[in-house]
């Protein structure tokens, strides 16, 4: 029988053990699906609603997984649907390989159709790889690379296969001039600082009495050395959102997420120290870091391309965290004051204390904070987490307490609405024995999430543990921009473009054989919770929420909070909520509680 590039296509991605590809069927990608169904749908096709869902789903697998996700999509527009999903990889340093269709060799150039330039489409979003397959012999080079240096950058990168290279005979590329023969594998070292900036990074750091640490996605895996690194410096540890899983928030010198999503402890800590170490870590928002001046700053990170742009640093350590932290530890001195520590504690302490009070602000119907601080109390120690961009983000942040083995990710930097269902679809994949959860909004789950419940409905039979779980803040609004209307551009909620139209999202759920629960009381919360996390499939729990909840930033005072009340009476429809809400969560800050 006749092996086709396409048959050695999936065979290749075998090898690389490849396990799921996400994707969507169109006739400029037949050929691989033919070579699917011969064999025997390994690795295993998993049909999405859509080719966007599909890198999404992606992006969702190799963040839970530490693998590269690969999707696969037709030509032309099935390509096109694709670019969102790997940007959200390109900008969360995420490792995706996009297979991709393309009309016949024949016909290109000629305005045929679904022809797209896609080498000019996929220049940015996979700039450290993209590359056409024209004749068989190049298939094996061409998609190793891909895969080798999606990995390599934590980068997507793209390979397009023409519908007729697809079906030709496979031949392996002879031991001949101009041919480019490949290998598999690859094995990754552990990269460590040089013993000099080693030593001044050390200086710096005891130098310091008041020491803070900014841990980011990169330091995940290197939670023992961060926890002793800081032990010895006697110092509290801030988490960018992306890195919010690196470490427990029941470390109790563990401050929290940082910036406008972010704690007050972490901002105060920020505020206050004069030495500042960053590990892994590309969060972006320099105003939320210390004053230019006010600390004296050491970077680690195993990409030097990125190092030292958020903060004037003075040694900037290129090395694997956790192999780095480990270097640094013996040169470090145990600090015996140990009274900066103590105060971040403290304001730790109270902080938690605060976020309880502020979740029982009673709200109409339902406080969206609630929602979160129940889940945190009833979550299993090993749930996968993926929020949607929104208010989901902010109560995700600010919450939920990460603790054990729990796992939690979110669109960090593109900031996309509509990845948490999708994420979370991948996650089941990655760790199908164990449970998940999707914080989305309802615009978001207007948008797209409603239809991979039908993913969700298709494929949960196939997991060891069949718990994922669909939050719905249904509140009819697109709050996130309300909220950005008001507080940036001093504008009244538009209704127009923020009302969202009412619909049950539970009875769709319900429709095609999902549990799924509407909640609109706040006692039922507790049961709810209990029962999606307890259920025999996956569940929606559509929750009706109060849209005038606001999203406090950690440095806003009482007065700023006032003055934003005074301004919403010009003219927004929900004012009065607004000033209801807004002043009783901020006066839960000052209330006798946080002295208990």
């Amino acid at each position: 029988m006749t092996t086709t590039v396409a048959d050695q296509l999936l065979a290749r991605l075998r090898e690389w053990d490849v396990r799921y590809v996400f994707g969507y069927p169109g006739d400029g990608i037949n050929g691989i699906l033919g070579a699917f169904s011969r064999a025997d749908d390994q690795p295993r096709f998993i049909q999405s609603r859509h080719e966007e869902m599909s890198a999404f789903e992606a992006v969702g697998y190799a963040k839970f997984s530490g693998r590269p996700g690969i999707c696969l999509a037709t030509s032309g527009p099935g390509a096109i649907h694709l670019l969102n999903g790997l940007y959200d990889a390109k900008l969360d340093h995420v490792p995706v390989v996009a297979i991709v269709g393309q009309t016949n060799r024949t016909a290109m150039g000629g305005s045929y159709q679904q022809e797209v330039d896609l080498h000019s489409l996929f220049q940015d979003v996979a700039s450290d790889y993209v590359q056409t397959v024209t004749v068989p012999e190049q298939l094996p080079n061409v998609l190793d690379r891909a895969i080798r240096t999606a990995q390599a950058r934590k980068a997507p990168t793209a390979i397009i296969v023409p519908n007729d290279v697809q079906e030709l005979e496979y031949a392996a590329p002879p031991h001949e001039f101009k041919m480019v023969p490949s290998s598999l594998g690859i094995s990754w070292p552990r990269v460590a600082a040089d013993d000099e900036a080693l030593a001044r990074a050390a200086a710096i750091l005891n130098e310091g009495s008041r020491v803070a640490i900014l841990v980011g996605q990169g330091a995940r895996g290197a939670a023992a050395e961060i926890s002793e690194v800081a032990d010895l410096l006697g110092a509290g540890v801030a988490k960018a959102l992306l890195g919010k899983d690196v470490l427990s928030d029941e470390l109790p010198w563990v401050t929290g997420s940082i910036g406008l999503l972010g704690t007050r402890p972490s901002y105060e800590m920020m505020q206050g120290c004069d030495t500042l170490l960053t590990v892994g870590s590309n969060f972006p928002y320099s105003q939320f870091l210390p004053e230019f001046g006010q600390a004296r700053a050491v970077q680690i990170d195993l990409d030097g391309s990125l190092i030292g742009m958020r903060y004037p640093n003075e040694v900037n350590l290129v090395g694997d965290a956790a192999t780095t932290l480990s270097a640094l530890v013996p040169l470090l001195e145990r600090k015996e004051d140990r009274s900066w520590q103590d105060s971040i504690t403290d304001q730790v302490q109270k902080w938690w204390r605060t976020m309880d009070a502020e979740a029982a602000v009673d709200a109409d119907p339902i406080n969206p904070m609630r929602i979160f601080h129940e889940f945190s109390r009833q979550a299993p120690d090993d749930v996968i987490i993926a929020a949607d961009s929104g208010s989901a983000a902010n109560w995700y942040a600010r919450q939920v307490r990460m603790r054990g083995d729990m796992r939690g990710s979110l669109s960090g930097t593109l900031a996309s609405m509509g990845p948490a269902v999708p994420y979370a679809i991948g996650a089941k994949f990655a760790h199908p024995g164990r449970p998940a959860v999707a914080f989305e909004g309802d615009g978001a789950m207007q948008m797209n999430g409603l239809a991979e419940l039908v993913t969700i409905a298709h494929y949960w039979k196939e997991w060891k543990d069949p718990r994922l779980v669909t939050v719905v803040l249904h509140n009819n609004d697109l709050n996130q921009v309300t909220w950005e209307l008001r507080a940036m551009g001093g504008t009244p909620r538009f209704i127009e473009s923020q009302q969202l139209p009412d619909i049950s999202y539970a009875d769709f759920a319900d429709s095609i054989g999902l549990q799924a629960t509407t909640v609109r009381d706040p006692e039922q919360l507790a049961g709810a919770w209990k029962a999606a996390l307890s259920a025999d499939r996956p569940a929606v729990l559509d929750i009706h929420c109060d849209p005038d909840v606001p999203p406090i930033p950690p440095h806003a005072t009482l007065e700023q909070m006032t003055d934003m009340a005074k301004a919403l009476i010009k003219g927004d429809t929900s004012r009065w909520g607004v000033i209801k809400e807004g002043l009783k969560t901020k006066a839960q800050e000052f209330l006798p509680h946080r002295d208990d």
